[in-house]
């Protein structure tokens, strides 16, 4: 923490700001002590490479190869994964695995290569290791999608950690996505992007580019292939990224290169080989299916951060009501909680949280408690001494427990590595059932200081149970908010069986996505956090995490009418949909800003409720497939160059194209189109892709495309569901999946199978299924019959 950030804690929390900011230096000074006492300078290393082949050993879906200095194990899954792991790395145990690791593959074998190195083949990829430990991923048909360079490892000569790095190199063509949600994104572009989950994720600017979630996942796109690869290693560490560069001619390209510097931790990674829906669907098998929102999370969010009471609620909730203005829950950040007690409201602000819970509930609107991962150390409150006496709390090298800074002094941080301190901590969330929450949404969780703007609160070196395993809290650090995720989701299942839990986490790592949802943390009130927050929806996407979003209109610094309004038109298309008000945002309701705006947006409000059974389907389509919502338009075409380098439009789901408004001032943008017929959803005027567009987006909407032929759920006028089916291209067929929602239950929803097509002169809807076809189960309304192509 710096003397700028002191200054900035000072003027957030106000007349008490420099009693603030002088304990969280003193906290900051606490952790340095600390982490110089127990992590001693690194001082001479010895480096080390894998060295020549020596002997190998086959086993079942690869083998062991053993160089001079080092091993390789290679494993190929039955889910079509590759593993492999250097100095006996398994791949267990791993935060990042759902459960036990894949069963081998029995058909993969590890053969001799050419120039006396080894290849285990596979049904969809080739891992070949040379006789000095490089490692090359390629198709079936020999391609090469990526070339992994011999490790070199640095190994202190006293004894502890290595640090390790692996240079690797990818196609000229290639492009990078993925790292967790990164602003600078989607496409990765050249720079250094550091893997420590940090709260100082505001800028927009590439290079560094700090996230609440931090990923060492990279999904890699060229003309060869496409291909997902995970280094499973929670330590600190970057990677530096460098896009190919093609040349004149054969020969003269520069291919594209990944550096990856590793603090400490194995090196061990999985790769996953084929079309961007398979390499997900592979990953969901390997870490976990996304958990399914309540269909109420689908909807409009609305959060109150600051220090707000019952009243701000009623009047919160009362101004949607009395402007038509849809709204389905109401999320309370962390001011809305007792500062001196962990899991109790305010009482003097809220004294009948459950009577209003239940009002709210009635009329459709949910609350939802922010809950933050620390205790106050107060001796005598309840849940302080009941950690205590259960050892619960992280406690530095010296056997100590760690303090760090909260809104009322200083507080303690549960040990979420240990299975039973999760236990203990999710069972505290009957506090926030009880006080009428349906959801949690966990913040300040990398864990970070209250008042310090991200400065880490727990020292490097303390001490963490890792299930067993023991360390230090660089191994802890990155996997800190998925264990309070998992407490959170677990408490809850456990709590209220009945119903499917909500948790809404700002971190998180590999596999966040089994516990519920990432919000993206605070962001930059301009137009470049309006581009960031998309690039972090669809980074977080592409690793695995479909359900996420960012507060429309950031959080701090005067909102614009038009920013507020194109960043609102954008957010009804992302899973998470959620407006924002707190002390630095006051005034952020849509009636706030001119009845013009209030008018607009009204009209985005009501479009994303009438959506809502599409999301729906949505979701579950994310639990059994792995594929995100928001999808990039070079989905279902990774071959398509032009798609590949489009950042600002997206695909949701198979069956709309979105083309959100990002910069000040416009009204038309460029819209690149994929293949097919495509029609504008206010128009209906159809266009032909590939193309690339020049269309009105004149302030009151986004242009927004559907796909020829395909069959999308919506809200009908009276509320019932509906069938809205956009007519197919003559000669040719569509169709669609609609999974209707059984409710916030765990009853396994139906997956019902449409297809639309012109039989004469009108378009016909026929459900299908294993009786053959039938009529469909709701009302059809065909859209694009006038066929209106627009001249290109």
């Amino acid at each position: 923490m710096d003397g700028r950030d002191l200054v900035r804690s000072m003027k957030t929390v106000g007349s008490a700001g420099v009693a603030q900011g002088l304990r969280t230096v003193r906290a900051a000074w606490r952790s340095r002590r600390a982490d110089a006492a127990a992590l001693p300078p690194r001082g001479a290393e010895r480096a080390r490479v894998p060295g020549a082949v020596r002997e190998v050993e086959p086993g079942p879906g690869g083998g062991v190869v053993r160089f001079g200095r080092s091993e390789l194990r290679v494993l190929v899954a039955v889910n079509g994964a590759v593993f492999w792991g250097w100095d006996g790395a398994g791949p267990e145990p791993s935060y990042a695995l759902a459960g036990r690791c894949p069963d081998p593959d029995p058909r993969a074998v590890l053969e001799p290569d050419k120039d006396g190195g080894w290849r285990v083949v596979a049904e969809r990829v080739t891992v070949a290791v040379s006789r000095h430990g490089a490692v090359e991923v390629r198709t079936p048909g020999g391609v090469v999608l990526r070339h992994d360079l011999p490790p070199r490892w640095w190994e202190p000569a006293g004894g502890g950690p290595a640090r390790w790095t692996q240079r690797s190199r990818v196609a000229a063509d290639a492009r990078f996505f993925g790292l967790g949600g990164r602003s600078s994104g989607p496409r990765l572009r050249d720079g250094t992007y550091r893997l420590w989950n940090s709260a100082r994720g505001r800028s927009g600017a590439a290079g560094g580019d700090p996230a609440s979630v931090t990923m060492p996942v990279q999904m890699v796109v060229a003309d060869a292939g496409t291909h997902l690869l995970f280094h499973d290693t929670s330590w600190d560490g970057t990677v530096a990224l460098r896009e190919g560069e093609e040349g004149a001619g054969s020969g003269h390209d520069r291919p594209g290169r990944s550096v990856l510097r590793m603090d400490g931790g194995p090196l061990r990674c999985w790769v996953m080989v084929g079309t961007p829906a398979r390499v997900l669907l592979s990953w969901a098998s390997l870490t976990g299916a996304p958990a399914l929102p309540p269909a109420w999370a689908l909807g409009h969010h609305h959060a109150l951060s600051g220090f707000g009471d019952e009243q701000d609620v009623r009047r919160v909730v009362a101004g949607h009501q009395e402007r038509d203005l849809p709204l389905d829950a109401v999320h309370l950040g962390v001011g809305h909680a007792d500062a001196r007690r962990v899991f109790t409201v305010d009482e003097e602000r809220f004294p009948k949280l459950p009577v209003l819970a239940e009002e709210l509930r009635r009329e459709g609107v949910r609350l939802v408690s922010a809950v933050e991962p620390a205790v106050v150390a107060a001796p005598g409150d309840a849940v302080y001494d009941a950690g205590t006496r259960g050892d619960v709390f992280v406690r530095d090298a010296a056997g100590a427990v760690v303090r760090g800074v909260g809104r009322a002094g200083d507080v303690v941080f549960p040990d979420v590595t240990h299975a039973r301190v999760r236990e203990w901590w999710g069972g505290l969330y009957e506090e926030r059932l009880g006080q009428g929450f349906a959801g949690v949404w966990h913040d300040l969780d990398e864990p970070t200081s209250f008042a310090a703007f991200g400065e880490p609160t727990l020292p490097r070196s303390a001490r963490h149970a890792l299930e067993g395993g023991g360390g230090d809290h660089r191994e802890a650090h990155n996997v800190y908010a998925l264990c309070v995720a998992r407490a959170g989701y677990e408490g809850l299942r456990a709590l209220s069986p009945d119903e499917r839990p909500f948790v809404l986490s700002r971190s998180g790592w590999a596999g966040l996505q089994r516990y519920g949802g990432a919000w993206s943390g605070e962001g930059a009130t301009d137009w470049a956090g309006l581009r960031a927050a998309l690039a972090r929806v669809m980074g977080l996407g592409l690793c695995g995490v479909p359900y996420s979003g960012a507060d429309v209109g950031g959080s701090e610094g005067p909102l614009s009418p038009e920013l507020y309004l194109r960043w609102l038109q954008l957010a009804a298309h992302l899973p998470l949909f959620r407006t924002h008000a707190g002390p630095r945002v006051d005034g952020r309701e849509p009636w706030e800003f001119g009845a013009e705006v209030l008018g607009h947006a009204r009209v985005v409000l009501v479009e994303r409720r009438r959506l809502l059974p599409y999301f729906v389907t949505l979701a579950h389509l994310a639990r059994r497939t792995g594929a995100p919502y928001v999808r990039p338009l070079w989905w279902q075409a990774p071959e398509d160059r032009a798609l590949r380098d489009c950042e600002d439009a997206f695909l949701l789901g198979d069956c709309l194209l979105v083309a959100p408004v990002l910069r000040p001032g416009a009204d038309r943008r460029a819209v690149r189109l994929p293949r097919g017929r495509w029609y504008d959803v206010v128009t209906e005027r159809a266009y032909e892709g590939p193309a690339q567009l020049l269309v009105d987006a004149p302030v009151d909407r986004i242009p927004v495309f559907a796909r020829a032929g395909a069959v999308v759920p919506v809200r009908g006028e009276d509320g019932a569901p509906e069938l809205e089916v956009w007519a197919p291209a003559r000669g040719r067929t569509g169709g669609g999946l609609v999974v209707p929602d059984a409710g916030d239950g765990w009853v396994e929803a139906e997956i019902e199978r449409y297809v639309s097509r012109w039989e004469g002169r009108r378009v016909v809807v026929e459900r299908s299924g294993e009786d053959g076809v039938s009529e469909p189960s709701c009302p059809v309304r065909v859209r694009g019959l006038a066929e209106r192509s627009a001249q290109m």
